[in-house]
């Protein structure tokens, strides 16, 4: 056999036996999502949404529900539970399988095929706020916001004037009085308020565990909490409404 023939052969022959000793390629490890209460991403806010129950509602707050945010893995993100009322109150919620969040700083809601049916943002914290076509402004909030530890107060201690703000523009003035009327205590309102509220026509109030709740003669209820003497209308949006004790 010529020398160069030889060599080649000899090579081919090293070749095969290291092609035969070479492990073979094993297929990736996929890994398991990491549940978010175990997530440490900024300010742990996927693992607060787990410290529920969290109250859903619409702008006006006649129509609210409770969420519970589970760490049970869908194929599209966690696990959703809804109180038995959320579906007579808001329908598409039939159709919502898991949220993800963050997900682009949004806290999204999917369905089954992971398209976003509602997309919360927070406005504050622990407020979440979502624009949603066909349903209005959609709010989110923790079901007992209240520090435990706040004494509530009480009708006699709220009687008196308030003047309900935005921001920091005056928009009526209230007299929350201590008589008796429909669905609560009697409450006027004073010349040179706003058209906006004005058209709201409130005509009652009521303090319900530790809110301060205005109501009108129809549908229209609008609730208030207590934070350092200035009680926020919740939940709240962009430019939050406050009453403060004239």
């Amino acid at each position: 056999m010529p020398i160069r023939t030889a060599a080649l052969f000899c090579l081919l022959i090293a070749a095969s036996a290291a092609s035969a000793q070479a492990p073979a390629p094993q297929a990736p490890t996929l890994q398991a999502p990491t549940p978010p209460s175990a997530q440490t991403s900024g300010n742990d806010s996927a693992a607060k949404l787990l410290n529920g129950p969290w109250e859903f509602a619409n702008a006006e707050r006649d129509k609210t529900c409770t969420i519970t945010f589970k760490t049970d893995r869908m194929p599209n993100g966690f696990k959703l539970e809804f109180d038995p009322n959320c579906a007579s109150q808001f329908p598409f919620v039939k159709d919502i399988e898991a949220w993800t969040y963050p997900d682009n700083d949004l806290l999204r809601f999917v369905d089954a095929h992971n398209k976003p049916l509602v997309e919360f943002s927070e406005v504050e914290t622990g407020i979440y706020e979502a624009p949603t076509p066909g349903v209005g402004v959609l709010f989110l909030q923790a079901a007992n916001s209240s520090a435990p530890d706040q004494p509530q107060q009480t009708a006699e201690q709220m009687v008196g004037d308030w003047t309900m703000m935005r921001s920091d523009k005056p928009l009526c003035v209230f007299t929350l009085a201590n008589t008796p009327a429909r669905n609560g205590l009697a409450l006027t309102v004073k010349p040179g308020c706003a058209g906006s509220i004005v058209q709201l026509g409130f005509v009652s109030w009521q303090m319900e565990n530790g809110e301060l709740v205005l109501q009108s003669g129809g549908k229209t209820v609008w609730r208030f909490e207590e934070g350092e003497g200035i009680w926020r209308r919740v939940p709240d949006g962009a430019n939050p409404i406050t009453m403060v004790r004239q």
